[in-house]
């Protein structure tokens, strides 16, 4: 795959969690977010994640520096309990991911996206 984010709607993935039209790589890793999706929780739960080293600091720059060193290749995002999005940080996100698979060659991002 060339391309750095994926988007899967919920009803395409089956009973087992898995994808039925696009492949989520079993070693993808999952970012675990309930609520609401803002800075600080895709910071600490992208932290949590990949096992971020303990002098990430927490910020946009800190966090492409150690997405780029750690080991994670693929990525998951499940935004079916997100009932609230702060649309420019989860923007600037997806830009941290776009911009360090265009560098490196890594991460692959799964969205899962509720149904319409």
């Amino acid at each position: 795959m060339s391309q750095a984010i994926h988007y899967i709607k919920q009803d395409h993935i089956n009973q087992n969690g898995t994808a039925l039209h696009a492949s989520i790589p079993t070693e993808a890793v999952t970012i675990r977010v309930d609520g609401a999706l803002d800075k600080a929780t895709l910071l600490s739960s992208l932290a949590t994640a990949c096992d971020f080293p303990s002098y990430f600091s927490h910020n946009w720059d800190s966090a492409w520096d150690c997405l780029t060193d750690s080991e994670a290749r693929h990525l998951t995002l499940d935004l079916t309990t997100i009932k609230k999005i702060n649309t420019e940080d989860f923007n600037v996100f997806k830009n941290i991911i776009e911009d360090a698979y265009q560098t490196f060659g890594k991460p692959q991002l799964w969205i899962i996206a509720p149904p319409e």
